[in-house]
C-alpha cells in the first residue's frame, strides 16, 4: 500500500476537488459522509475522478499544490 495518495473528486456541481491523504479509502468515506472538507460538504455527492500513488507525504503535498495550480482544462485532461 502507498504511503500517500493525491486524489481528485468530481463534485455534484461539476467542480473538481484535489487533496492528499495517507488512507485513501477512509478519506473518501469521510468526503462522502460530508465530513471530509468544508468545500465538498456542500457539493455532495462526490465521486473519485482520479488517484495517484505517491512515495511519501511530502511528495503528495507537492503534487497536490501542482495540480491545484493547473487550469480546469488541464485538470480535466489529467483525469481523462
Amino acid at each position: 500500500m502507498a504511503d500517500a495518495w493525491v486524489y481528485m473528486l468530481r463534485c455534484a456541481d461539476g467542480s473538481l476537488y484535489t487533496g492528499w491523504t495517507n488512507d485513501l479509502e477512509k478519506r473518501l468515506e469521510a468526503h462522502s459522509a460530508g465530513t471530509g472538507s468544508r468545500y465538498t460538504r456542500s457539493r455532495l455527492p462526490v465521486v473519485l475522478a482520479a488517484s495517484f500513488e505517491m512515495e511519501d507525504r511530502s511528495a503528495a503535498q507537492r503534487e497536490e499544490v501542482r495540480i491545484k495550480r493547473l487550469s480546469r482544462a488541464d485538470k480535466l485532461a489529467l483525469i481523462a
